[in-house]
């Protein structure tokens, strides 16, 4: 267990501001920080954080809450996991508890693949530095790579004792279950057998943009020809290679920071440039780019420049790959190293000063590195430059930017020496195509939203805002804002004269707002209808009861992560003052020259008004339905209710048309 003295310690210290913005992008928008959502594809930023209140909001995806929630929402760690991560974030102390076989037990699949991974990244790094095999085998061959001690810390890199089960006996041996070693991929079980996957390798721990371990690279150190180079853990449900890139845990704030991002191919590229001092750099770790790589690294910044080999053959091979990038709508600049050089080598060799200007001064637009490249493998040959033309069209049909697409049109015209209006024309006939291959499913796209639309806009003309929800949602705002203010109220008993007639009778009463909301509901039995609502409207009743002392950020810290979504929407919606046509609602909007009670009295009168139409509209149903001979006791109750409208109308001032 995590004292409550240290997760306090944890809430007051971390930002949500810097701890959103080591996995997004942000930029100052008035008082709010925005960026796009972590959580959907989506061009336009609709992902705020308010650095005043300590909160954040998709608007995409309706996720929202606090620092704690957001670490949740996105890395799925489990709350005593996000207290973890923050207090390591913040070098904080906390007391952390091995889990034993109880713990590991009852323990979820995933979370016991992640315990499982993280042991085994400390038993190889721990392998490495503390055993004889390990120094003279790992830790030599990381020595000759020239990574030292630092990089090899930092980057966590360990060693496999080269037994055929020394790792998966001593992991058994400590509680973890076979099975979630078998899932991850670090023992492989045949029949009655088990032994371990990466035996005598060299390993890489591969990790999240958290920082969590996910799997893991191991690099053979013998010349053995029947065994694989690299290996690297098999898919599973924490690791999916083509969702992650290495070295993003470590590069994320660089590149975010100086608002691009190097791509190289291996871990070990990764490495050197750590220790040359570039950190904005991260691997594919050898496999094709995937649209999810691109998107990680498009949440930190829109511009890659990738870096490869001297080896021109290579290059022709890698540069294919790159059409995905300029689709995803990112800005692609290529760096090719000379001739037999590749980032780790030329890195280990080169200061940093020299290495920060060869990149500037080499790193080309990716359009017109490619136009060239091309136009030198064509030559003279006719044939050969028209299909080349056609590539690098094909290319430039990918960027969505229709301005950005014309000017690499006409860059191309210089330097293939072909004239603009053939260049054009061909993108014309590639889209024609494009077109043409996905028309039919365009069409039944098109037409299904065609008829949403307008079935919404059928639904729209007659549909009205779900009045009782904004009611309760003004009652869960008001309470957020300022269920703590002590306000005078003026309590209004209904009493009949001598005549029979309801007459108001009027005493004023200091009240806490949470509690005079309180007791009105109570006293009109008034239950809120929204289960969303409902819910947290009893937690904050329940906090408020408990809590001498109300604050909105305390109040955040303990959020339900069910709730918060909610509880966000409301929080940064607090500055919108008038809403869009509320007032012909019947919707009772807080203007400026409104007190506090007021504005609860007038909300508060609103939904008990709504109520009692709820009961007219039944008991004429009752009427309609039921074909009694003698209605008239219902009709009595009819008009009895129709008075209190009346008087609820009167004491807002304003005339109430009956909702419908």
């Amino acid at each position: 267990m995590i004292s409550k003295t240290t997760i306090e310690n944890v809430f007051e210290t971390a930002r949500v501001e810097e701890v959103i913005g080591d996995f997004v992008q942000l930029k100052r928008s008035g008082s709010n920080l925005k960026g796009l959502s972590p959580f959907v594809d989506e061009k336009s930023p609709s992902f705020m954080v308010s650095p005043v209140k300590q909160i954040w909001k998709d608007f995409s995806s309706g996720k929202g809450g606090n620092v704690v929630t957001f670490l949740m929402e996105h890395e799925h760690f489990s709350y005593p996991e996000a207290i973890k991560y923050l207090a390591k974030k913040y070098n904080i102390e906390i007391e952390e508890t091995v889990p034993n076989n109880e713990e590991l037990a009852v323990a979820n699949e995933k979370e016991s693949m992640y315990l499982v991974s993280e042991f085994a990244n400390k038993y190889f790094h721990n392998t490495l530095l503390h055993t004889e095999e390990g120094k003279a085998i790992g830790l030599t061959y990381f020595k000759e790579r020239g990574f030292n001690n630092d990089m090899i810390a930092k980057f966590s890199l360990g060693y496999s004792p080269n037994s055929w089960d020394v790792f998966t006996k001593e992991a058994l041996g400590k509680g973890y279950k076979l099975e979630f070693l078998e899932k991850t991929g670090l023992t492989i079980v045949k029949e009655d057998k088990q032994f371990d996957r990466f035996k005598g390798r060299v390993m890489f721990p591969i990790q999240s943009m958290s920082g969590r371990v996910l799997g893991f690279g191991g690099r053979i150190l013998t010349n053995d020809k029947k065994a694989a180079k690299y290996v690297n853990s098999p898919e599973s449900e924490i690791y999916h290679k083509s969702k992650v890139l290495y070295g993003i845990y470590h590069a994320k704030q660089a590149i975010a920071k100086h608002d691009n991002c190097y791509l190289v191919e291996g871990y070990t590229d990764v490495i050197q440039f750590h220790q040359a001092g570039i950190e904005n750099v991260v691997a594919s770790s050898g496999t094709a780019l995937t649209p999810d790589q691109i998107r990680l690294i498009s949440r930190l910044t829109k511009n890659i420049t990738v870096l490869f080999d001297g080896d021109a053959a290579g290059l022709r091979a890698s540069i294919r790959g790159i059409d995905l990038i300029l689709e995803a709508g990112v800005n692609v600049k290529v760096c090719a190293f000379p001739d037999g050089e590749d980032p780790d080598s030329f890195a280990k060799k080169t200061p940093y000063e020299k290495l920060v200007a060869f990149l500037e001064e080499n790193a080309k637009d990716f359009i017109q590195f490619k136009a060239s490249l091309l136009m030198n493998e064509a030559k003279n040959d006719p044939i050969k430059k028209a299909d080349l033309i056609r590539d690098m069209v094909v290319s430039i049909s990918k960027i969505p930017d229709r301005i950005k697409q014309e000017v690499y049109l006409q860059e191309c015209s210089r330097i293939m020496d072909i004239s603009e209006d053939v260049l054009f024309n061909t993108l014309a006939q590639i889209d024609k195509k494009d077109l043409a291959d996905t028309g039919k499913k365009l069409k039944e796209q098109q037409q299904s939203k065609t008829f949403e639309v307008l079935k919404n806009e059928a639904e729209n003309a007659t549909a009205k805002i779900d009045i009782q929800d904004e009611l309760e949602r003004k009652i869960i705002e008001i309470l957020l804002l300022y269920g703590s203010v002590e306000e005078e109220f003026e309590d209004v008993l209904l009493k009949a004269n001598d005549e029979g007639e309801l007459i108001e009778v009027k005493e004023k009463n200091l009240y806490k707002v949470f509690h005079r909301i309180y007791l009105s509901l109570q006293e009109d039995e008034i239950e809120l209808a929204n289960p969303v609502f409902k819910s947290i409207y009893n937690d904050i009743i329940t906090y408020y009861n408990q809590t001498e002392h109300f604050e909105i950020e305390d109040y955040l810290k303990q959020i339900k992560p069910e709730i918060a979504n909610e509880v966000t929407s409301i929080l940064m919606h607090e500055e919108r003052e008038v809403l869009h046509n509320w007032e012909s609602q019947q919707i009772i909007v807080k203007l400026k020259d409104k007190t506090i009670g007021q504005y609860v009295t007038e909300t508060i009168l609103t939904l008990r008004w709504y109520w009692v139409n709820k009961i007219i509209d039944e008991l004429k149903t009752e009427v309609v339905t039921q074909n009694k001979e003698d209605n008239a006791e219902t009709l009595a109750m009819v008009m009895d209710y129709l008075g209190l409208t009346n008087m609820f109308s009167k004491k807002l001032g304003r005339v109430m048309s009956r909702y419908s």
